[in-house]
């Protein structure tokens, strides 16, 4: 080994011993060769004694937005081999712009892959942006059977909870100006159709108006302020439509929905007793339970007409409901017919008197096809004559829709029936007659 000293850049005298090296400086020297006295820090406050944090979050980075994808330069015949892809938008984000950059130099190209997008567009089926109107029912029925209810809406009352819930949605899709397009109301009167012009806010005042002869049984407040000519449906509308300082706007949904609201909570803690409460309505009056049913097809009629007023789509009650209605019309043709025998409208019966009630006489029987289909027999001779197959004298058929259009005053009565056979003047008095069953 040699003697060299590893550290022999330093000088002997000048090295520092291994003490020296880790001791701390000597303190400044004045000239006067006087030392500084030290300087013993202040004992730091611990930070736990603090309301600081313990430790300070580092913050994160800023981050960079992602560089867009780097152009390939592909060939002619790769860029076509890609257009079915590019079609199905499967390629990769730079596949896609190689391909839609070259689309805008080659006509053939771009020819082609136009007609590839439309083959795709062949493959799916178009989706309708309007919910499935038996949506809400199913939701219902689903959310029912897990809990059921504490206060349970009785069944009388569900088809006007629906029809309101599914007009009520069709007003939340249209705009303002759609609010004063102009709708066509149409009923039937004696023997012939008759109309009264309004628009779609008009539309609702008139249902808001004739609901209220169901609040006004129930102890609810009337929306109608001034008295009417007549406690009718069409007479107490008239008097809202002429109170209204102003021809009614879309103001008028809130009213409207908070008294269908209202009446729905009603009936639901009145319980299934409450449905033989009378409903009058001017000329004749029905139990609540039917008025419901009643309130339930008017809503459902007339948020067609707003429909077609606004073009938009809008489809029958669900099946259950409207076999419902239908039930409805079919129990209510004896006394319509009844009505205009005596009104002198409809031919006589071929006994000189009515039928004395329970007594078997004539029948009609009315067959409803589709949509709450069914069969009713119907007693032609009084209203309170029982209905016997034995006295059939004529056989009607109809689809259901077809029936509550009729119902409705839409369809007129000489174009309703798809099928007849039998006594031609009792299928004419009986379709009149449910023509008749419509009113304003």
């Amino acid at each position: 080994m040699n003697n060299t000293n590893p550290f022999g850049e330093y000088d002997d005298g000048d090295a520092p011993t291994p003490r020296e090296h880790n001791a701390r400086p000597e303190p400044n020297k004045t000239p006067g060769n006087e030392t500084e006295p030290r300087h013993i820090p202040v004992p730091r406050t611990s930070i736990e004694d603090t309301d600081l944090p313990l430790s300070t979050p580092t913050p994160a980075p800023t981050p960079f937005p992602s560089p867009p994808p780097s152009p390939l330069f592909l060939e002619h015949r790769v860029l076509k081999a890609l257009l079915g892809a590019w079609a199905l938008a499967a390629c990769s984000a730079e596949e896609t712009v190689a391909v839609e950059d070259h689309l805008g130099d080659c006509g053939t190209c771009a020819d082609e892959a136009l007609r590839l997008r439309e083959a795709v567009g062949l493959l799916h089926r178009p989706e309708s942006l309007d919910l499935d109107p038996a949506l809400r029912t199913r939701v219902l029925e689903a959310c029912l059977d897990r809990r059921p209810p504490r206060i349970p809406v009785p069944s009388w009352a569900t088809p006007y909870d629906a029809e309101t819930a599914r007009l009520d949605a069709l007003l939340q899709d249209i705009g303002d100006a759609e609010w004063h397009a102009p709708v066509r109301l149409r009923w039937f009167d004696g023997n012939e159709p008759t109309s009264r012009r309004t628009t779609v806010a008009g539309v609702l005042t008139h249902l808001l108006t004739v609901d209220g002869l169901v609040a006004v049984t129930l102890g609810l407040d009337d929306p109608l302020e001034t008295a009417a000519d007549a406690p009718t449906p069409s007479a107490r509308t008239e008097a809202f439509w002429r109170a209204a300082p102003f021809p009614p706007t879309r103001s008028v949904r809130g009213p409207w929905r908070e008294q269908a609201h209202n009446l729905v909570r009603t009936v639901a803690f009145a319980g299934g007793g409450s449905g033989r409460l009378p409903v009058p309505y001017g000329g004749f009056e029905l139990p609540l339970c039917d008025s419901m049913l009643d309130r339930a097809f008017e809503t459902w009629v007339h948020a067609g007409d707003i429909a077609d007023a606004v073009d938009y789509p809008y489809e029958p009650p669900s099946p259950r409901h409207l076999h419902a209605m239908i039930d409805l019309g079919a129990r209510m043709l004896p006394s319509a017919l009844a009505a205009r025998r005596q009104a002198g409208l409809a031919a006589p019966g071929q006994t000189r008197h009515l039928v004395p009630a329970g007594v078997p006489g004539r029948s009609l029987r009315l067959e409803i096809e589709g949509l709450g289909g069914g069969e009713w027999l119907i007693p032609l001779d009084s209203p309170g004559a029982l209905a016997s197959p034995e006295h059939e004298v004529a056989h009607v058929a109809l689809d259901g829709v077809e029936f509550c259009q009729l119902a409705a005053g839409h369809v007129p009565p000489e174009e309703a029936a798809a099928g007849q056979v039998g006594d031609r003047e009792a299928i004419r008095d009986v379709l009149f007659a449910a023509a008749s069953l419509s009113r304003m």
